[in-house]
């Protein structure tokens, strides 16, 4: 990517800004929630209604939507003007990822902040992104260097924190509240995933992580409670093979869960 200086990168950014009509980053407190999946099902719903939906990576060190959604190993290519068009997964769905920029799927990014600084900026300053309805980001979990730079750099946008029901994830989901307070992001609200289980021989739910917990916390902390969403294992299989869970399996509680999820966040936004 081409070196610019500070003031021409803030043009670009702004003038890719002003084509995007919302923008939501979602994140969490700790890891290992489900935050790229769920990020991946809401710009995947959410394009399913004909809206124009942009997903942005900023996971540097562990980008994994291309994969989930079955693009891994292709390139970013470039336009006339030297800028970088975002890989196109459906007809209304685009995507940029630190995984189109790597060797291979193995290759380390051993950055420290300013370098991940650094390539947030260009995602939004240098990518055509075009016309938006939503720009949905997909940030690694904690309240570090990317989730910092996307709200200093992108202003008006709101966040949907995901959570699980244990104690300690909820614990965590009540820091990346404040976090999001703290740098005046809007609240679309919290989403608790991995709630509950029906087990498959005997139809009765199972409360692996408990239940109720995000529902709690977004009470207690005055903010909505965009709904729950039960453990699928096809969830997995098909993040694993790059294919959309929504399209799918569009009968299941989850499906559904996750289309009330994203009507919430469009009433909320």
């Amino acid at each position: 990517m081409e070196q610019k200086k500070p003031n021409e990168e803030n043009i670009r950014i702004k003038d890719t800004l002003s084509k995007i009509k919302n923008r939501m980053l979602v994140f969490s407190g700790k890891g290992g929630v489900g935050k790229s999946t769920i990020a991946v099902n809401i710009g995947l719903a959410l394009s399913e209604r004909q809206l124009k939906v942009g997903l942005l990576d900023v996971d540097i060190h562990g980008p994994n939507l291309a994969m989930m959604l079955g693009v891994e190993g292709k390139r970013l290519e470039s336009a006339a003007d030297n800028r970088i068009l975002p890989v196109a997964v459906t007809k209304d769905l685009s995507l940029v990822s630190m995984s189109f920029l790597l060797q291979d799927s193995s290759t380390p990014v051993i950055w420290r902040g300013p370098m991940k600084m650094k390539v947030i900026q260009q995602f939004l300053g240098d990518v055509i992104w075009g016309n938006l309805d939503w720009l949905v980001i997909d940030s690694p979990p904690g309240t570090g260097d990317e989730p910092l730079s996307v709200a200093q750099l992108i202003p008006a946008t709101g966040a949907v924190i995901v959570t699980t029901p244990q104690d300690v994830s909820l614990l965590d989901s009540r820091k990346a509240v404040n976090f999001a307070r703290r740098l005046n992001l809007k609240i679309y609200g919290v989403v608790e995933n991995m709630s509950g289980l029906d087990c498959p021989h005997c139809g009765k739910k199972i409360d692996l992580f408990k239940r109720g917990g995000g529902e709690r916390t977004a009470q207690e902390l005055g903010i909505p409670f965009l709904g729950r969403i039960p453990i699928d294992p096809r969830i997995v299989e098909l993040g694993d093979d790059g294919k959309s869970f929504i399209a799918h399996h569009p009968e299941s509680e989850a499906s559904k869960a996750l289309h009330k999820i994203v009507d919430g966040i469009i009433q909320n936004k």
